[in-house]
């Protein structure tokens, strides 16, 4: 019998609990886990902003999960190109993608090819954006506080 390769791809920038949900739940469903971290660049043309945390950091966080079997650098725009590189059955992704123009380009594209998309619950209290916007929000106190002080 062969072993169910799977696939979780993402930026996984300011590492959370939602990354690791979604690294469990992946691990859950397929024999072997491959987890996908988006290089500065992809993260860049992907998401508009750079990264907080840089790649080489991102990726041996990633590799340390024990839920991870093999870490892949994401570096190519188009997932099926990816799945050319790395090969796999499942790609795992949050439910936010689920109804989305995104995710339905997505899931037509791996089932040509035979690779089944398999979503889980997206950690909605926990997100990389809600982060990013504390931080920005806390940088911008921050300056405040020193504009004042300098005054």
């Amino acid at each position: 019998m062969t072993a169910l390769m799977g696939y979780a791809g993402g930026a996984f920038d300011l590492f959370h609990i939602g990354h690791l949900n979604l690294l469990r739940h992946a691990r859950a469903n397929c024999d072997f886990l491959i987890a996908g971290v988006l290089t500065d660049e992809m993260l860049e043309l992907t998401k508009g902003k750079p990264p907080i945390v840089p790649f080489a950091e991102r990726f041996e966080i990633v590799r340390h999960i024990s839920y991870v079997d093999d870490v892949h650098a994401e570096s190519v725009p188009d997932k099926l190109d990816t799945w050319r590189e790395v090969g796999f059955d499942r790609y795992f992704k949050g439910d936010d993608w689920r109804t989305t123009e995104r995710g339905r380009r997505l899931e037509a594209a791996f089932a040509d090819v035979g690779v089944e998309v398999v979503y889980f619950p997206y950690t909605v209290h926990t997100s990389s954006t809600i982060l990013r916007l504390a931080l920005e929000s806390l940088n911008h106190g921050a300056v405040t506080s020193e504009r004042a002080e300098a005054q």
